[in-house]
């Protein structure tokens, strides 16, 4: 792989790097990252060459709009393709009220659910504002799913509005040319599915779901997203860390401490990848993209280090003979691609 080589986003006329940034780490949530390093990190994938910044109005409550805008507002505009996502508006927490609920590492700010036309609006409002930058390339509608609101119902209610409201007002600025590109980011294939079918998305933003330990989205999105030439953007290629330290203690999987059994097969993994001599997480990062229907993978980052890293890993050379080796273990779904003209 090629960390740098373009590849198209579906039908949306924009090409993106082989390996893009994910802008949720440094956010915040997960540790405090000072500022100085957030902005390091940043400038360290602008200098490396990755084209596409991925952020949203969640990670960290503003905070990493913050801090994607401070250094991507300085760059050559035509060098870099933006993501940022709507259905959460922010709003400040007055002096003294308590932040019940909210996750610590972020702004003083609570965000608010609203999928409607006018809460859509006043969140893309809000991250042009905060981001500094007067163009989004790619404007996501953020976690609609049972994942996230608790339920199948209460998804469901919201998709509905996200239908007649967001979806409008995306639309809207893709029609207008404020956004280039329109989608959905999601932790979940079966609302993906459900978006594809109602809607004219651009492309999807999966999380976690085609993965080395996770090929959910393999039966269904995916054929789809190829039918219907839409752009597919995988993150979370780590699922949430554990391929990219391994099986250590405190290792997170897909948000939450792991089991024995995942704990189990990365350490596998792992084994396998030794005997070729593969790091693991070249491993992670290189998987999706063998899949005709990714255009991208986007990794996040907490220092300059971890960015540099990624590259590395995304251009490291994998033998053809490592993924027959995973595949004979169960670790590649028999659906997969098998050589796809990119093995060494």
């Amino acid at each position: 792989m090629n960390a740098l080589a373009r590849r198209p986003l579906g039908k949306t006329g924009l090409e993106v790097t082989a390996l893009g940034f994910g802008g949720a780490t440094i956010g915040g949530f997960r540790k405090a990252i000072p500022e100085e390093t957030a902005g390091d990190t940043v400038r360290e994938a602008c200098k490396a060459g990755l084209n596409l910044f991925d952020t949203s109005p969640y990670y960290g409550y503003g905070r990493s709009e913050h801090r994607c805008g401070h250094v991507l507002r300085d760059m050559p505009r035509d060098s870099y393709l933006l993501s940022t996502k709507v259905g959460r508006c922010l709003e400040p927490l007055r002096p003294g009220e308590p932040a019940d609920g909210l996750r610590p590492g972020g702004l003083q700010f609570r965000p608010v659910f609203d999928y409607s036309y006018e809460g859509a609006m006043r969140s893309y409002e809000q991250s042009v504002a905060r981001l500094g930058v007067g163009l989004v390339d790619i404007l996501l509608i953020h976690d609609v799913d049972a994942f996230t609101h608790g339920d199948e119902d209460n998804a469901r209610r919201f998709f509905e509005t996200a239908l007649e409201g967001a979806c409008r007002a995306l639309r809207e600025l893709r029609r207008c040319g404020d956004v280039k590109a329109i989608g959905v980011g999601l932790n979940d294939v079966s609302w993906c599915c459900r978006f594809l079918d109602a809607t004219d998305i651009d492309c999807v933003l999966l999380a976690g779901r085609y993965t080395l330990l996770d090929q959910s989205a393999l039966p269904d999105l995916l054929p789809k997203c190829v039918a219907r030439n839409v752009g597919l953007i995988v993150g979370g290629p780590y699922n949430s860390g554990i391929l990219a330290v391994g099986p250590v203690k405190g290792a997170r999987y897909n948000y939450t401490t792991p089991t024995a059994d995942v704990i189990d097969r990365v350490r596998r993994v792992a084994a396998i990848c030794a005997t070729y001599g593969v790091p693991m997480q070249a491993a992670a990062l290189q998987f999706p993209l063998r899949h005709p229907a990714v255009s991208t993978v986007i990794a996040g980052a907490a220092t300059p280090g971890e960015v540099a890293a990624n590259v590395g890993f995304m251009n490291f050379p994998i033998p053809s003979a490592l993924w027959s080796h995973l595949r004979s273990e169960g670790f590649i779904d028999d659906g997969v691609p098998g050589n796809t003209g990119r093995d060494r």
